[in-house]
């Protein structure tokens, strides 16, 4: 005779659809099906990865590239989890270094490997091009923001934050850590984040604040290595399924997704494909979705000689709008397996300029960079724009006192009535529809780590099988 433990283990596994395959989608269908519940992942494109994924480049014989250069931190510890969860090799796939936002003059803040804080006060100590009043005005800011346990008022700037700062530590630290952690204009961008961000890793536990450079494309990185997991443990996994509408049957208190019926449902598309896909549930949580502001992220990779080098795999640049680009990095280097000596990385975050404009000023900025590191390959000859990615809504606008939309639509958000929103008073549980994704409300802002902890966040109330 079957158990009553077996038949609670049998009952209590649940059908649950993933619509979205990029980080938050997988990290969600991994966390389900880790649970022991019955995944079906839809993606509407071919690829994996979502904007975090290889690019099938224009030209012939050139470079596998990614949908923009990506970088890692060693905070990021779920998503670092998650990729040993799905069989990656992170030392093969990851290059890990101390924290060096220098310049190309050798100025700016280099870390050692050492514990904190004392790599971060040997880091400002030993900076390049700091006077002491400018490391002393870092040094006094840091530890006034530790008294605060870095939390602020929701309405304050970055800016607001650092009024003590020197410029120069605001011009050669504050501003390229702002726009590459939130991807917003340091004098635009939250106040309450960047402190969170700053916590989390440059005051984090030891190696934390390291970077990780991926030395494979960013397919290799995590996307494949999560679908040839999720096949593995029994997920059905489809590409090319553009998921057009929610459906729930009352009758079965199912939701009815493509051509199949499932108990949960966990949308990870991007803000705007799910606020289409909400709105007849909830149009007040679609139109939060809708409000964000986002911003986008170019990378522009540039063909050197293949004999050039730069100092270090990666550098900061000193940007302004004649010179968009704030980071290059070689990824000749960093993929030396990839056999592509000489291309550079060019990443302009927050752009504002087209594509057109884009390229004729970081090609300049290339051959600027280019001769004051090895005068004899700046000719403008030896530099060949090789692709040029935009992601026009790479990212939301982290400011002040931003709204973000909720990961559970079906609830009544704060400061609306249920009789303000009559149309999600539904019989279904409100725990059957969740969404995924670096823009819904959470801690961090839009990154990689955001995206894998709100994936796994969204399915943490299904419960585990049995």
């Amino acid at each position: 005779m079957e158990s009553a433990s077996t038949r609670s283990a049998l009952t209590s596994a649940k059908s649950v659809a993933v619509i979205g395959g990029g980080w938050a989608g997988l990290a969600a269908a991994i966390g389900a099906t880790q649970q022991g519940h019955c995944v079906t992942l839809f993606e509407a494109s071919r690829q994996w990865g979502g904007r975090a994924r290889t690019l099938k480049t224009l030209l012939e014989n050139a470079p596998v590239l990614d949908n923009g250069q990506h970088i890692l931190i060693g905070g990021y510890q779920q998503t670092l989890q998650l990729m040993q969860t799905v069989g990656v090799n992170l030392e093969k796939a990851l290059w890990r270094l101390p924290l060096n936002l220098s310049y190309p003059d050798a100025s700016g803040l280099l870390l050692s490997a050492q514990p904190f804080p004392l790599n971060l006060i040997l880091g400002i100590a030993k900076a390049k091009g700091w006077r002491v009043s400018d490391k002393w005005s870092l040094l006094k800011t840091a530890w006034h923001w530790q008294r605060m346990q870095f939390e602020c008022a929701q309405d304050l700037s970055v800016a607001d934050l650092c009024k003590k700062l020197s410029p120069l530590i605001w011009q050669d630290l504050i501003e390229p850590l702002c726009v590459s952690a939130l991807n917003t204009p340091a004098k635009e961008a939250s106040g309450a984040v960047f402190l969170r961000v700053l916590k989390d890793a440059l005051f984090g536990v030891t190696g934390s604040s390291d970077l990780l450079l991926p030395r494979l494309d960013l397919g290799e990185i995590f996307p494949h290595a999560a679908i040839q997991w999720l096949s593995q443990h029994g997920a059905v996994c489809r590409s090319g399924v553009r998921i057009e509408k929610l459906e729930y049957l009352y009758e079965e208190s199912k939701w009815q997704i493509a051509d199949a019926q499932f108990d949960r449902v966990v949308v990870a598309t991007p803000a705007w494909d799910a606020a289409h896909l909400i709105d007849p549930l909830n149009s007040e949580w679609a139109k939060t979705s809708r409000q964000m502001r986002h911003e986008a992220i170019a990378t522009v990779y540039i063909q050197a000689h293949a004999h050039f080098q730069l100092p270090q795999p990666m550098l900061a640049l000193r940007a302004d709008a004649n010179a968009p680009a704030q980071f290059v990095f070689d990824r000749g280097q960093i993929e030396a397996d990839a056999k592509t000596p000489g291309l550079l990385a060019f990443v302009a975050s927050a752009l504002k300029d087209d594509k057109a404009q884009l390229e004729v000023k970081v090609l300049k900025q290339a051959q600027e960079l280019l001769r004051s590191l090895k005068p004899s390959h700046a000719e403008g000859a030896s530099l060949k724009i090789i692709q040029t990615v935009i992601e026009k809504r790479a990212t939301f606008a982290c400011t002040p006192n931003l709204k973000r939309p909720s990961s559970r639509p079906l609830e009544p958000e704060d400061g609306f009535s249920s009789a303000q929103t009559p149309q999600i008073q539904y019989k279904a549980d409100p725990k059957s529809l969740t969404v995924c994704g670096d823009y819904v409300a959470g801690p961090y802002p839009a990154t990689l780590e955001g995206a894998v902890i709100s994936g796994l966040h969204s399915v943490s109330s299904f419960g585990a099988k049995g």
